[in-house]
This record gives structure tokens, C-alpha cells and sequence, in this order.
């Protein structure tokens, strides 16, 4: 089989419950809900981690985030860098195997030169590079009081590495989308593959959305309303691009994935009147915990993954996977060698493209205090946080997600024998990362990306 071109879609803060194909019932996502149906959904499906700079690093490299450098929210002033540049990125193995690559999007990743997409296997750029941008003056506002240089209000849109002023008062999820149908217009005149890494800024704040989307959900109370609105439009976007896939002719050869980089936020900015409760309008579903979380609200999100010619339609795939799976996926896909590289995720094909069951491992998460495992269907959370910024409400925490996928009951003290055993696994896990980390990205860390770092604090 030839090389398929590869699409990877990237949401910002979506919850696992806001798409109709995963449960939602108050908007929908009909195009979204159609390339579910075309291929494989995924209901166990886990970010590697509750905030959004190492959850990207973990797919861009096939690592953990310690693992690639990237451990907590990176600032967004110019300075800032990011993902280490030895460190390989999908971008870059995709080049290696003969695919023209393209960003359009949310970066997070380093805005300093060196940390940039194109240091990173990206030959074409057009999105942002801080964390959050306005939508519509594209302007990077939050942060700006963190004492930081350079956190003044800045503009922050690209296009191949230069400055862009053109777009102002443009809605950039449309321009996104835009600028992606483009791409795959000239792509497809090419005999090159192409690799395009879209990554939708919404609904990340600000909360924006135009009038046309709004008024698709008038029924709704206005949190539910501007987040229907902002997916809405992400989902009108995918659509077009999958549009334009099957107007080249080039969709049955395309694999595309899609998936949120984490779970919903409840940060009072969102609500953008002042107001200094949580914000209510992403949604779990039923699971607990949100952004910054490492209960299953935090990690566990919406993703699907279709390839016409490769992956048999209509399928639901419960086996515990993550997004440092999709570089070897799609690397092995390419006709690379997922050996070649130094990777933690694995190749997911063999199980939605040919039944097989997924191989049995320990899957970990870290965030400041807490870690997390899970083994089969046991979830242990250590010192997890449903309130940021407040103590953990049980410094252990055990769940069988067979049964309480919500994590309701802490079964700690009913299954001590396995308590124990996964907090030593966990514990050893969190000490080898640490240890790893000191050794790896001892002098990166006290300037840029250490976990504790101010530079990471600075956009929460």
C-alpha cells in the first residue's frame, strides 16, 4: 500500500462529552459524528496530560512529556522556548520518509528561535504560537501582568515563520480551516504525501464565535451556547477538509485523526464578564475531574481516527490508548521504523486496522503533585486535585473504571494488595521521570520548561 497522507486534527479544552458521537445531546457535531462512523471511535482514548504544552509535545514526539522535555504550560513571550530541538518531532521523521509537512494552528510549543515549528520538520506554517490568541485581532493578552519581559499585549500570527497582519478581524478557526483546504488543494497536485498537523485553537478562551453559530444553538444557556458555537465551527471546518480530501479524489488515502488535547476548563476568564466562579460550559460527560485534573475528566478525551482504505469503518474501541501512540501509528503507516526512535507510545494500527487486542502496559501521568496510573481496568490518582490550587481531597485515590468510570468510590482501603502494588509502580515511575528529567533537562529547566518554573506558570 502507498504512503497515505496523514491529517491530525487537535482541539483545545474539549471535553470528552462535547461531541454527539461521544453522548452529547444539546448541539451537535454532524461531521465530526461522520468520520467517527468511517472509521474507529475511541472511548478510552487519554491525552498525557491535563494541560496542553506537554500534552502536544507527547504527540508531536511519541513520548511522555518528561520524556520530550515538556512538562507543564509554557509562556507565551518571545522569548520563551520550548520543545528541545533534539528532540525528533512526527514532523520531522515524516520528512525523512519523503512527506512535504504543514502546520496550521496552536504551536505552544516555544516561540523563541530554535523552538519554533520550522526547527521542528514544519515547511509550512500559518496559526500562533502562545498558548491563546484573540480571535479575531489575534492578539496574545493573558500573562501580560506575570513581570515577565515582553508579556505586554502581542501580536501573535504567522505565516512560514514572518509576522501576518492581513488577517485582522478574521475569525481564525475559519482561517484555519481555510488555510488547511488550501494546502491540501496544492498538496494534492504533488506526488509528495503530505502530513498536515491542524490544531484548532477552540474552545479554548477567549470565548468567541460568530453570529451564524450562535444562532445554531439559541435554545442553549449562553456557556452551553458559545461552546456549541466554538465546536461548531471547528466542526464545519473539519468537514470542509475532508470535503476537499474527496474532491481530489485522495480520501480513502488519507488517515486522519482527531482528539482534544485535554479535558474542559473551568477557569473563570472564560466566562468574560468579570465573574470569579468556575466556568460550567465544557463538559466530561460523567466523568470526574477537569483541566489540570488527573482524574479521568482531566486526561480522558473525544478522539477518532479513520482511513478508508486501511481501517474498517463503524468501529468503537475501548482499549486504553494515548496520544503518544500516534507517532509510531503514523510513522509505521509511512513506511518508517518506529525502532528508529527513542519513543514511549506504540503502533495502534495492528489494533484498529486488523482487530487485534491491545498489548497490556501501565499507562502514567504527572502533573506537579500528582500522578496517576492506570493497569487494566485500575486507576490509582496520587494527591489528585479536583480544585486547583487547593489540597487534595484524598492523598489516594483507587478506582475500577470496569465499573465507576466516574471514579466515585476510592476502593483503596477495599483492595489494599493492589493499592499497594500500584503505588509503588506509580511511585517508581514518578522517580525515574524525576531523576530523568534532572539529568536530560537539568539547565533546560531553569530557564524555560521546568515544571515549577515560573516561565510555565505564567499562562495558567
Amino acid at each position: 500500500m502507498s504512503q497515505p497522507n496523514i491529517i491530525i486534527f487537535m482541539t483545545d479544552d474539549q471535553g470528552y462529552g462535547d461531541l454527539s458521537c461521544m453522548g452529547n445531546t444539546d448541539f451537535r457535531t454532524p461531521h465530526l459524528d461522520r468520520l467517527a462512523a468511517s472509521g474507529a471511535r475511541f472511548t478510552n482514548w487519554y491525552s498525557n496530560s491535563p494541560v496542553c504544552s506537554p500534552s502536544r509535545a507527547a504527540l508531536l514526539t511519541g513520548r511522555y512529556p518528561g520524556h520530550a522535555g515538556v512538562r507543564a504550560i509554557l509562556a507565551g513571550h518571545r522569548t520563551a522556548t520550548g520543545l528541545p530541538a533534539r528532540v525528533p518531532s512526527l514532523a520531522t521523521a515524516l520528512k525523512r520518509q519523503g512527506y512535504r509537512t504543514a502546520l496550521f494552528g496552536k504551536w505552544h510549543l516555544g516561540l523563541a528561535e530554535g523552538s519554533r515549528p520550522t526547527d521542528h520538520g514544519f515547511d509550512e506554517t500559518f496559526g500562533f504560537m502562545a498558548g491563546c490568541v484573540d480571535y479575531y485581532s489575534h492578539i496574545f493578552y493573558w500573562g501580560m501582568n506575570t513581570g515577565w519581559p515582553g508579556m505586554n499585549p502581542t501580536h501573535d500570527l504567522w505565516r512560514n515563520n514572518r509576522e501576518t497582519w492581513e488577517y485582522n478581524g478574521r475569525y481564525l478557526t475559519e482561517l484555519i480551516t481555510e488555510k488547511t483546504v488550501d494546502y491540501i488543494r496544492g498538496a494534492a497536485q504533488q506526488s509528495q504525501p503530505f502530513f498536515a498537523y491542524v490544531a484548532y485553537n477552540a474552545p479554548y478562551y477567549p470565548m468567541h464565535a460568530p453570529p451564524k453559530y450562535m444562532q445554531r444553538f439559541a435554545d442553549l444557556s449562553w456557556d452551553r451556547q458559545i461552546m456549541a458555537a466554538m465546536i461548531s465551527a471547528v466542526d464545519d471546518g473539519v468537514g470542509e477538509i475532508v470535503a476537499e480530501l474527496e474532491r481530489r479524489n485522495i480520501r480513502d488515502d488519507t488517515l486522519i485523526f482527531f482528539m482534544s488535547d485535554n479535558g474542559p476548563s473551568r477557569e473563570s476568564r472564560n466566562w468574560l464578564d468579570g465573574r470569579s466562579d468556575p466556568y460550567y460550559g465544557g463538559s466530561t460527560g460523567w466523568l470526574k475531574g477537569h483541566k489540570f485534573s488527573l482524574f479521568e475528566g482531566g486526561i480522558r478525551v473525544p478522539a477518532l481516527m479513520s482511513w478508508p482504505a486501511r481501517i474498517p469503518p463503524v468501529q468503537v474501541i475501548d482499549a486504553p490508548l494515548a496520544a503518544m501512540d500516534i507517532f509510531p501509528t503514523c510513522l509505521q503507516a509511512a513506511g518508517g521504523a518506529a525502532a528508529d526512535y527513542a519513543l514511549d507510545g506504540l503502533d495502534i494500527m495492528p489494533v484498529v486496522a486488523d482487530g487485534r487486542a491491545a498489548p497490556e502496559r501501565d499507562l502514567f501521568w504527572e502533573m506537579d503533585a500528582q500522578t496517576a496510573m492506570r493497569r487494566g481496568p485500575w486507576k490509582l490518582v496520587l494527591n489528585g486535585q479536583l480544585v486547583e490550587g487547593e489540597p487534595p481531597a484524598d492523598p489516594l485515590w483507587l478506582s475500577n473504571l470496569a465499573d465507576d468510570t466516574g471514579e466515585h468510590a476510592n476502593l483503596s482501603a477495599a483492595h489494599p494488595r493492589v493499592t499497594a502494588e500500584l503505588a509503588a509502580a506509580a511511585r517508581a515511575w514518578r522517580e525515574m521521570l524525576e531523576q530523568r528529567w534532572q539529568a536530560d533537562w537539568g539547565p533546560h529547566v531553569s530557564g524555560m520548561t521546568g515544571k515549577d518554573s515560573s516561565a510555565n506558570r505564567a499562562e495558567r
